[in-house]
């Protein structure tokens, strides 16, 4: 028999009809499509089935070879029939047109994901000795992170790190090396100062400086610097009215009134001006989060916080004090206290949305001493700041990796349960590696002069760290272990052990046509490498990496006038590309490797600059500009410009980014490689493949272009250029200028205007996609709450 209850009153009868509408509601949108998936953007969506798809061989489109239509993960179809592809095979998802497996998911599953309680550990062990004041204890492990030239279990030992190498009777300083001093070498840094009993002994005399310089032999070659030969004179002397320069004073200096040697600059970080006389802000993660000082690149964080950015409380740190993405619901205290001098750990119950990213907090040599040892103050960050201590960004190329990291750093996702993590990131800066390989006599390539070999050792100690101190590799092969590879060629140089996880990268060579080392930089090949130590494994894999967009600065003004969003009738050049177009032209790279001969080949078919021959190119035509000389207007006239070249330089190249942030159709050249979210985007619904050996074609490919075609294409990229945009990391940045300064800045007023997802969304939804779908996922046995209703998870839990 089935029994009604009783309404005692209208407001019980009021919530449970709510309640069942409620289940009704989830109910419809699980079996029901949310809205028709043919939904018009700017008008381009409208009949849809009007057009055909676009067709490589009447085209010019292409497969990619040996990667073809495959995504990140392989999924079922259980939501395929609410939520239909369009024509163009693609299925929209928050603006962006996804592959249709990937976006049916996210569009059925994603908008109801709904937040689950994570019990999150604050832990509260102990180091020896504090870390002497010369680190950073890490309350998880009870192990001591060591500033820059300290090492022990309390970093009680004071490291000797010479700025020289060995020398010799006909090199009294040794061989050349990038901190080669004459003076006073600091040997924490291995970095070259003035030293006592100079005026200004903090000053630092880069490596330029302090030797003799050497006419050149011909009227235009360089200056030759005498690397046997210190130059005490100029570093020095206190005569005359050319003082050395560590006694120059910078007021007489800018006044005229002395001379000192033009080779003389300031390098390092956190100071600024010709003599480094203005103290500024030094560039450390997240700007250690409000809760420690910036010393050169490492965090020395209060004694409440630890982690490379101070973001991770204590046990004995104040619970209003503790970061968001930390923020509890409840806080529970243990029964009894540690009994060992460790404080009590305290378990907080935080609510929280999948998917959840535990952060390994390695050892400081696999990222802040990278940071805090750099010679060069824009080597291995995106940013530094001025003398007011205002963010100065620049075009860093390697700089999403520190913009990803911040990111993660501070957002929800990240978990302190490894226990409950779906992904573990390993943050070592393979950038960091590769720009500061013969900085110092410590920190240099030893094996085959090659820095991809160096960068794979430093990936393999990470490795070896990982497995020795925790426990979680081995679950699953670390396939749930993420990696960033930023550097030209991507992954290519990954030790076998860790092939398994996912690589991130910049450029996914699959090497099914171009199977060996790309790049033009001897020092950085990886073909030399042994399979012993690199196994056999592609640079890219399709199936579990994912490409990540390079990292642009903000451009307030390209962001206040919405180049993205130029109508096609501004647009007046068919086809653009601006950059090196090899040894043919003036300053061009003279390597036959460089860009694989991509350019070079683009260049002689539709060159629109002379070649240094006196030429253009075989097919020059007047609506396509095919040039190496750069432009103070190239931005505008990407945004000019219909369709924009995507071709190699190094391995990858800034120009899909280019392309997309600026509105222009991007046309990518290169055979097997794979693009930022090619493997999980649906690249036919807003860029062009034109097969290497179709160049010749080229422009008669782009005109077979229809207007609703082309239409289509520029819709898409409207709606999903931020997808290319490390926001997120940016805002983060905002957000610290203001509490420092009442007015904001161009960029951060610009770029807090925009609302659709940027870089790390789209990362967050692709990890989200892979959780559920991955097919080495759905047979574990994990006991976990997920937030989904059962139609959206692929497992038997």
């Amino acid at each position: 028999m089935v029994s009604f209850p009783s309404w005692k009153s209208p407001w019980t009868l009021l919530a449970t009809v709510g309640s069942l509408l409620i289940l009704v509601s989830l109910t419809h949108l699980l079996l029901s499509p949310l809205f028709p998936s043919s939904l018009d953007f700017f008008g381009a969506r409208q009949n849809s089935n009007s057009c055909a798809p676009f067709n490589a061989s009447d085209r010019g489109r292409s497969e990619i070879p040996g990667g073809g239509e495959s995504p990140v993960g392989v999924g079922g179809d259980d939501l395929g029939a609410p939520f239909p592809v369009d024509s163009y095979g693609a299925l929209t998802y928050r603006g962006a047109p996804w592959k249709a497996e990937i976006g049916r998911w996210l569009s059925g599953c994603e908008p109801i994901l709904a937040e689950v309680e994570v019990a999150e550990n604050v832990s509260g062990k102990s180091c020896k000795n504090d870390c002497g004041g010369r680190g950073v204890c890490n309350r998880e492990l009870g192990q001591c992170r060591c500033f820059h030239g300290y090492a022990g279990e309390g970093c009680e030992s004071k490291l000797q790190l010479n700025c020289n190498l060995p020398e010799s009777s006909e090199l009294p300083f040794g061989p050349y090396i990038v901190s080669m001093c004459p003076a006073y070498c600091d040997t924490t840094r291995a970095m070259c100062f003035c030293g006592q009993g100079t005026k200004y002994p903090n000053r630092p005399v880069a490596e330029a400086c302090g030797f003799k310089i050497n006419l050149p032999s011909q009227p235009d070659d360089p200056n030759v610097t005498d690397w046997s030969k210190g130059d005490f004179e100029n570093i020095f002397t206190t005569n005359g009215t050319k003082h050395g320069w560590c006694n120059v004073d910078p007021e007489d200096a800018y006044a005229s009134k002395v001379n000192y040697k033009v080779e003389c600059d300031c390098k390092y970080d956190c100071a600024l001006g010709q003599f480094c006389e203005i103290p500024t802000s030094c560039t450390c993660i997240n700007q250690c989060s409000g809760h420690g000082h910036c010393r050169g690149g490492f965090c020395e964080c209060d004694r409440d916080y630890y982690g490379i950015d101070c973001s991770i409380p204590s046990a004995s740190s104040t619970v209003q004090e503790w970061p968001a993405w930390l923020r509890p619901v409840k806080v529970n205290l243990p029964e009894k206290a540690p009994i060992n001098g460790d404080l009590m750990s305290i378990k907080a119950v935080v609510k929280k949305k999948r998917p959840l990213i535990y952060v390994y907090d390695l050892p400081p040599e696999f990222n802040a001493h990278l940071f805090e040892g750099r010679h060069y103050r824009f080597e291995c960050v995106n940013r530094i700041y001025t003398d007011k201590n205002r963010t100065y960004w620049f075009d860093q190329l390697y700089g999403a990796q520190m913009a990803l990291y911040e990111s993660i750093l501070a957002s929800p996702h990240r978990t302190m349960n490894a226990e409950e993590a779906d992904y573990f990131y390993v943050p070592v800066f393979d950038s960091c590696i590769m720009t500061r390989a013969e900085d110092a006599p410590h920190f240099r390539t030893k094996v085959m002069n090659l820095r991809s070999y160096f960068n794979l050792e430093f990936y393999k100690r990470a490795y070896d760290h990982i497995v020795e101190q925790y426990p979680y590799w081995n679950r699953s092969s670390g396939r749930d272990h993420i990696w960033f590879f930023s550097w030209d060629e991507g992954a290519c140089y990954a030790p076998k052990e860790i092939w398994n996880s996912i690589m991130l990268v910049h450029w996914g060579n699959t090497n099914t046509k171009h199977n060996y080392s790309t790049t033009a930089y001897r020092a950085d090949d990886w073909d030399k490498i042994p399979s012993s130590k690199r196994g056999n494994h592609p640079c890219f894999d399709p199936e579990k990496d994912l490409v990540l967009p390079a990292w642009k600065k903000p451009e307030p003004g390209a962001i206040w006038a919405k180049l993205w969003a130029r109508p096609r009738i501004e647009r007046t050049t068919l086809f653009y590309f601006n950059g090196n177009l090899g040894a043919a032209y003036e300053n061009g790279r003279r390597e036959k490797e460089y860009s694989m001969g991509i350019r070079q080949k683009l260049a002689e078919e539709f060159g629109s600059s002379p070649n240094k021959q006196g030429k253009l190119g075989r097919q020059y035509t007047v609506n396509a500009t095919v040039t190496n000389i750069r432009s103070s207007k190239y931005y505008d006239e990407l945004a000019s410009s219909l369709f924009c070249g995507v071709l190699p330089g190094d391995g990858w190249s800034g120009r899909m980014e280019d392309s997309i942030l600026r509105g222009c159709i991007p046309v990518i050249i290169q055979d097997g490689i794979y693009l930022p979210y090619e493997n999980v985007l649906n690249y036919k619904s807003f860029t062009v493949r034109v097969q290497e050996d179709d160049i010749p074609n080229l422009i008669q490919i782009l005109q077979r272009f229809n207007d609703t075609e082309i239409d289509f294409m520029l819709a898409n990229i409207r709606q999903t250029w931020q997808r290319f945009l490390y926001r997120d990391s940016m805002l983060l940045e905002a957000e610290r200028q203001k509490k420092l300064f009442t007015d904001a800045e161009g960029w951060a007023v610009e770029l807090s205007k925009l609302e659709e997802d940027d870089v790390f969304s789209t990362f967050i939804q692709v990890l989200h996609y892979k959780l559920h779908n991955d097919p080495w996922r759905q047979n574990l046995n994990q006991a976990k709450e997920f937030g989904l209703p059962n139609v959206c998870l692929k497992r038997n839990l």
